[in-house]
């Protein structure tokens, strides 16, 4: 190996409110393989920018233009962008002249959903990815988990999260937010229909992100709903592996659908639900433990930069 080869790959973070400064100090404390190098917002005057500076990062206002225009931007390789999904629509028209591998944080849907502990290998090479969202994070493994062993016909998730936590970005995004979620759902989880509801919490003091996954399979045998049930936790384990705060509220429910008469619709050729309560609590690191729903997105994001930034590393030796 070449003692002088590149040791870390240079990343910026575009958006410099909640998500995109909890990014920024999670590669911070945390990365092995990226530099962060900049991070880039449109207020001057945002707490995130202000909290680059004192930590030695560069930053400018200017939005993706400014990214452009700072010194050392063509050894950048990694870009994620943590704004809306319209900005990040523009953002990759900007930034696609100059070859950049771009992780997406919003619900633009650009490039392909990925999943970390689902299927992050299948699209290493892919030029902008798509983290789906907060409740897609979270839940989506699971129903891969439970469509591993049985078919599932159909799958409904909730993601319950603080109102405090829902920022402008969260708040502009809702319609998204359901619609690209019921589509990995769908892609990613392998269930044959997906649905996705996201409910803003207002209590007070605030709670932690919540997801209830709800779905339809044919589990006729004891064996196989006991592999579903080894099969989730396997899941959230993995999961568990990069977002600490992440775990089943209580054990995976199984139960015939006669019991659910007027939960989910469409049962045929479904013989039972799984019922999946799950709880997400943040690390803290720039954000509150219970903006959970950011952290997972976060989180996920990490471990898909990490790993591009492994192979574009690899690749230079």
């Amino acid at each position: 190996m070449n003692p002088t080869a590149q040791t870390r790959a240079k990343a910026a973070v575009i958006g410099s409110g909640n998500i995109g400064t909890d990014l920024m100090v999670k590669m911070l404390r945390l990365s092995e393989h990226l530099e962060v190098v900049a991070l880039v917002g449109i207020d001057p005057g945002s707490d995130g920018l202000a909290r680059a500076a004192r930590l030695g990062v560069p930053t400018t206002a200017a939005g993706v233009a400014g990214l452009i225009a700072m010194p050392g931007f063509d050894e950048i390789q990694v870009v994620f962008d943590a704004t809306s999904a319209k900005a990040h629509q523009a953002n990759a028209r900007a930034l696609a002249p100059h070859a950049k591998r771009l992780i997406d944080l919003t619900p633009a849907a650009l490039g392909p959903f990925v999943v970390p502990a689902v299927n992050l290998e299948s699209h290493l090479d892919a030029p902008d990815v798509n983290m789906v969202t907060c409740g897609g994070q979270a839940t989506i493994p699971v129903v891969a988990a439970i469509a591993q062993v049985a078919p599932v016909p159909y799958a409904e998730i909730v993601a319950s999260i603080a109102s405090r936590s829902a920022g402008p970005g969260t708040r502009a995004n809702i319609d998204e937010f359901t619609e690209t979620t019921a589509a990995a759902i769908e892609s990613v989880g392998g269930a044959r229909r997906g649905k996705a509801i996201i409910v803003l919490n207002p209590a007070e003091p605030p709670l932690i992100m919540r997801d209830t996954v709800l779905c339809l399979v044919d589990a006729p045998e004891p064996d196989v709903r006991d592999r579903i049930a080894t099969s989730v936790e396997h899941m959230v384990a993995q999961v568990a592996a990069y977002v600490p705060g992440y775990r089943l509220k209580q054990p995976v429910q199984i139960t015939p659908l006669a019991d659910h008469p007027h939960t989910l619709i469409g049962a045929s050729p479904a013989t039972h639900q799984v019922s999946v309560l799950l709880e997400v609590e943040g690390a803290g690191h720039y954000l509150p433990p219970y903006a959970g729903n950011l952290d997972i997105m976060t989180s996920a994001a990490l471990r898909v930069g990490e790993r591009i930034a492994a192979r574009l590393l690899e690749a230079k030796v």
